[in-house]
């Protein structure tokens, strides 16, 4: 039995790390992350997410782990920023208002498939033209959904949050627990 984690990031595996677990792979998956017309926020992050478990493929007794994170403001999608002129736009319209951030978590083994998403509210001060600059200038906002990480410099621009920290950044590690334990994969020591 091998724990696969079927994403490249980092964050992820740091938090996987807080679990006491190691992935035996790292096998991230090519998945279409273009928003559907008129596709809301939760259900976009639930397509994407379970399109990710199915890419990744694994042996009968493997445990794979997919999950997939992004901003909402009201119905607005705010996904991975093409450039740095559109990470100001995301930034510029989070400016001053809270937000959503919603994470959905996938575990497959032998065919079944359990999820679980977690949806945050976050608050983000009123950003300066200096401030959305100089986060720019950090490229910290590059392959960050809504063009931030909590964990990162960004940080200085929340005051106030409201859920899960870990599932703003990037798997909310409550569930994924409860998930991998439900697949029968061993969690901080159990056997």
């Amino acid at each position: 039995m091998r724990l696969i984690l079927g994403s490249g990031s980092p964050r992820r595996l740091e938090l996987l790390a807080k679990l006491g677990l190691t992935p035996d792979a790292v096998t991230p998956p090519d998945v279409d992350e273009t928003p559907l017309k008129g596709e809301l926020p939760r259900a976009y992050c639930r397509r994407i997410t379970a399109a990710k478990a199915d890419a990744v493929q694994g042996g009968p007794d493997d445990v794979i782990l997919c999950a997939d994170t992004t901003v909402a403001l009201g119905r607005r999608i705010m996904g991975k920023p093409r450039d740095a002129g559109e990470a100001a736009e995301f930034l510029y319209a989070l400016s001053g208002r809270r937000h959503r951030v919603i994470t959905a978590v996938a575990v497959k083994r032998d065919g079944r498939v359990w999820t679980r998403d977690v949806e945050s509210s976050v608050k983000m001060k009123r950003l300066s033209d200096t401030e959305v600059n100089g986060y720019l200038a950090t490229g910290d906002w590059k392959g960050k959904a809504g063009a931030y990480a909590i964990q990162g410099p960004a940080g200085a621009f929340i005051p106030w949050i409201q859920g899960s920290y870990t599932a703003i950044v990037g798997l909310p590690v409550h569930e994924t627990a409860q998930l991998l334990q439900a697949a029968g994969w061993p969690v901080l020591g159990e056997t």
